[in-house]
């Protein structure tokens, strides 16, 4: 199903997410960025039709930007209405869903055409502990509790899947309520499935060299490796520039397409990058 799709996974993750479906947990997937976590999420709502719903995490996220916040001009425009009636306006009139603003965990509790959402809570690792206590209601009894409202608990549990770059380790309480899996940086010969099937217009012996090559550089004493996602930005700058084969020069006219900070491109840019050029030529022939 994932193939289809594009996405093309190891054994291991492929299982997670089957038994992730077929248990009904959710999904809890750290690495290194860019290595296809968020994309998992993605690919499964359009694998099986399904409303994608995404909760960017960041520093400071809170449970009103989470889940539901009030429409405070709204409210103040209903209330000057009452006013202006010479009715009042009750408490219990202006705390409805009229007022209500959805955010990405609350409309993941609402019935969906075709089914449960896909919910993709995405770095959670941003977040603060707090928020991760607050999540816990969420992902145990798929509800939310909003004060003014009640609890709104989930008809059909939507399918969970939570992604960390490990910028800082998250609590044990969260994953213990999740199935876990770690997605590394894929072999050679799975990051030129992946290349092939995000990529299909390169020729095999480009798309070789442009693996090769990121997968030396992640070898390399670099303060952020490039990730799969960068291999595939790679190789389409080079197909825009109707590049057939690497070159020092081409290397160091594209290397920002790869490496995003520049103590690591000044590292490689050069002779170094001829040099690495050559030995990924070499272990190239001698396979």
């Amino acid at each position: 199903m994932l193939a289809e799709q594009g996405y093309v996974a190891s054994r291991a993750l492929a299982t997670v997410v089957f038994l992730s479906l077929r248990l009904g947990r959710p999904l809890f997937l750290e690495g290194e960025a860019g290595v296809g976590k968020t994309e998992i999420a993605k690919t499964l709502a359009s694998a099986l039709g399904r409303r994608l719903i995404r909760l960017q995490c960041y520093e400071g996220l809170d449970a009103a930007s989470a889940v539901a916040e009030w429409n405070f001009a709204a409210q103040m425009v209903a209330i000057r209405a009452a006013e202006a009636s010479g009715a009042g306006a009750a408490k219990a009139d202006l705390f409805t869903e009229e007022f209500l603003i959805e955010r990405p965990l609350l409309a993941a509790m609402r019935p969906q055409p075709g089914g449960p959402p896909v919910l993709l809570i995405d770095e959670i690792d941003r977040t603060d502990e707090p928020f991760e206590a607050f999540l816990l209601e969420a992902l145990s009894d798929a509800q939310v509790t909003i004060p003014e409202l009640g609890t709104i608990h989930a008809p059909e549990p939507p399918i969970v899947i939570l992604t960390s770059n490990r910028t800082r380790e998250v609590h044990d309480a969260l994953k213990r309520r999740c199935l876990y899996h770690w997605v590394d940086y894929p072999a050679f010969a799975r990051e030129l499935d992946i290349l092939q099937a995000r990529a299909p217009m390169a020729q095999d012996a480009l798309s070789r060299e442009i693996v090769a090559f990121v997968q030396r550089l992640r070898r390399e004493d670099l303060f952020k490796r490039p990730g799969v996602a960068e291999t595939i930005d790679w190789a389409k700058c080079l197909l825009a520039l109707d590049v057939i084969a690497l070159s020092p020069d081409v290397i160091a006219d594209t290397l920002g397409a790869i490496l995003k900070y520049q103590d690591d491109i000044q590292k490689i840019q050069g002779s170094e990058a001829k040099r690495l050029l050559e030995e990924v030529r070499r272990e190239l022939t001698a396979a």
